[in-house]
């Protein structure tokens, strides 16, 4: 009687040495153990030693590794399908032959699935080599998630443990037509036809490798080819999920990575052929597939380039991504509680294109504001026993600008700000009044307002960063102010009867603050010792 193993491995193979030997041996030293293991190796014409290494396996394991040969086909959907015809175990799960597994990743699947009654189960996987991997799915195991309410969308590959009675109950195979992508539809319908779909994120299943010269096929297609591949899926997507929020949720993914990434800098150096090719294609999907709920939930960057690209729009597309990429993101509008991005064709008649599409809706912009704030100069006013900053900072925004102050914080900024460079703040942080004189005014090259602030400074002890509090479509952002390297004024004192000392300068991350002390602390300190060295010497008489 024949004993049917536990899980078909298949691996695909082209031209993939020297990563195909540490896929092999990931697989062969599983800890499911040889009987439990079957793996399934077809050689798509490989031309590089694949063949020969693929051969030694089999003799040295002719109880799990079968090889098939195959005339090169031009991607992996063939040789999977053809491995899917012969595989003969409960489960079967796709492996990349330049990526490998964890040595338990077998049979922690396995039991995990026969545990949940799972028809499909995903493993941790993490990227080598640079290679890029979504990890919000692998926050913590999960028995039972669904496709439209979950990270799943963005963690397509087929590299998952399906049931195979599911894959052979609907006859689900690879598209041999698709170069890029051809797993997606597989694991699109896999998922949709679940009866159940489960998370093991408490070990790494899967390392996923980035080769040497970046050949991975993900890597090598043109723009054109990407695009016909991402409509075939979406479309494929779209004929099992009807229109709809679970639609929605699905195909966001499609526009967030796939057809964004067609939008980046290297569209402006395209000929225009192929940029109009690209335009046309992009608004057949935008008009089926982009609705109002995904548009509005799409940051304003990438909104904009699928509205100008759905309106056929190509110099101002082109222009709105050659432009950032050069100068960087355009300033904001601010019109009452409405912000609006300055990209190119916004109110332009002749592109017609929506004000929706150029405004902030609900998004975070923390990060745009950073890199559009620059610090000018500062200096002190001093009038009597008080003390005033003069700062002059340029921010990347015009319009109304009448909530644009600036403040001298206690405290530092919360860590979540270190990599945006500011923070959107919460409504108990605002300030109902920041003390000081504000001016707002438009730069010379119309793309920011130039903020001057004079804001006292008390005589305490106190270190202060400097920062600008502005609201943008209703949310209130603050923006530490980097000096640049900028010069700093001179240290300071001031105040007769109890006299204190100012001094601004750069924190170490660059933030500009400022540290006020009294001069004199003790009377042999070195409070007591500055003192004397800032205080009028007087002559003596001769």
């Amino acid at each position: 009687m024949t004993v049917c193993p536990d899980v078909t491995v298949i691996v695909a193979v082209y031209n993939t040495m020297p990563y195909l030997t540490e896929c092999l041996n990931s697989l062969v030293g599983q800890s499911i153990g040889p009987e439990r293991l079957e793996v399934i190796a077809v050689d798509d014409g490989s031309t590089d030693g694949s063949g020969s290494e693929l051969d030694r396996f089999a003799e040295r394991y002719p109880d799990v590794v079968t090889v098939l040969r195959q005339a090169n086909s031009g991607g992996p959907a063939a040789p999977s399908n053809r491995a899917l015809d012969r595989a003969t175990g409960r489960f079967v799960y796709f492996v990349g032959s330049d990526d490998y597994l964890g040595e338990e990743a077998l049979e922690r699947l396995v039991a995990y699935a026969d545990t949940h009654g799972s028809d499909v189960v995903v493993g941790r996987m993490v990227g080598v080599g640079g290679r890029y991997v979504h990890q919000k799915l692998y926050a913590h195991n999960a028995p039972d998630i669904s496709l439209y309410d979950s990270p799943l969308p963005f963690t397509l590959a087929n590299t998952k443990l399906f049931r195979r009675e599911l894959v052979e109950k609907h006859h689900l195979r690879f598209p041999e037509d698709l170069p890029v992508g051809s797993d997606q539809p597989f694991t699109i319908e896999a998922c949709v036809r679940a009866r159940r779909i489960s998370v093991l994120a408490d070990y790494t299943c899967y390392y996923a490798v980035r080769r040497g010269d970046s050949s991975n096929i993900t890597y090598r297609a043109d723009h054109l080819a990407r695009l016909r591949c991402t409509a075939r899926i979406m479309d494929h997507a779209a004929g099992l999920v009807p229109a709809g929020p679970r639609r929605d949720a699905l195909l966001a993914r499609h526009f967030a990575w796939e057809l964004s990434k067609l939008l980046l800098a290297d569209f402006a150096a395209l000929d225009v052929d192929t940029r109009r090719h690209l335009c046309d294609g992009l608004s057949a999907l935008l008009d089926a597939y982009y609705t109002d709920a995904l548009r509005d939930s799409t940051g304003v960057r990438r909104r904009v380039r699928f509205g100008l690209a759905g309106r056929g729009a190509v110099e101002a597309l082109t222009s709105a991504i050659a432009d950032e990429s050069a100068y960087g993101a355009p300033p904001f509008r601010l019109e009452g509680d409405r912000a609006f991005a300055e990209y190119p064709g916004f109110r332009d008649p002749v592109v017609g294109l929506d004000d929706r599409y150029y405004e902030v809706l609900g998004e975070t912009v923390d990060g745009r504001l950073a890199a559009g704030t620059e610090f000018e100069s500062a200096d002190w006013e001093q009038q009597g026993a008080d003390l005033w900053l003069t700062v002059r900072v340029r921010l990347g925004v015009v319009g109304d600008l009448s909530s644009a102050v600036v403040v001298l914080a206690q405290g530092a900024m919360p860590p979540s700000a270190d990599g945006p460079g500011a923070r959107r703040m919460r409504p108990e942080d605002r300030l109902a009044q920041a003390p000081g004189e504000f001016t707002a005014a438009a730069t010379e090259d119309g793309r920011a307002t130039r903020i001057r602030g004079r804001v006292p400074v008390p005589a305490v002890r106190a270190k202060k960063g400097v920062r600008v509090h502005v609201d943008v479509a209703g949310a209130a952002y603050e923006i530490p102010v980097r000096t640049g390297g900028r010069p700093m004024p001179l240290a300071r004192r001031w105040g007769e009867a109890e006299p204190y000392r100012v001094a601004a300068r750069p924190n170490t991350k660059g933030r500009l603050v400022i540290t006020t002390a009294p001069l004199v602390e003790s009377r042999d300190g070195p409070g007591t010792r500055l003192w004397r060295l800032l205080r009028p010497k007087r002559r003596r008489s001769r």
